[in-house]
């Protein structure tokens, strides 16, 4: 069973940094491509960030490109979002998710994803 658990939000100020990460209880994270996704308040949920299940492959929306990375350690079943030169425009609730499919979807789509966590909340103040 897979339960995917987000920490690591928060409120920070414009230019400074927070490390998410989403831990998987199960034993099979290291078989999931997993992305970051967030939802800010009266918009639709956008994706964020993808990793291939083995970490080498990986993509960015280009709004974060450059600012933000996406990694994993599949020997801790978490997989991370490192941001940087955070904007208040990057305040939204973010959700990590898992995908089960075999080939690797460079851009993930909420509805292509197979589990997601409950989210955690970050807020960037001006």
């Amino acid at each position: 069973q897979v339960q995917l658990v987000e920490s690591g939000g928060g409120l920070v100020q414009a230019g400074g940094s927070l490390r998410l990460s989403c831990a998987d209880s199960g034993r099979t994270f290291s078989s999931f491509h997993m992305g970051w996704f967030r939802q800010a308040p009266g918009k639709e949920r956008e994706f964020v960030a993808a990793i291939s299940r083995n970490g080498v492959t990986t993509n960015y929306a280009n709004s974060v490109k450059g600012r933000f990375t996406i990694s994993r350690d599949n020997a801790k079943n978490t997989v991370y979002l490192q941001m940087n030169s955070l904007k208040p425009e990057d305040t939204a609730v973010y959700y990590c998710a898992a995908d089960n499919n075999i080939m690797f979807m460079r851009i993930m789509t909420p509805g292509g994803m197979d589990y997601w966590g409950k989210g955690t909340q970050v807020t960037v103040s001006s």
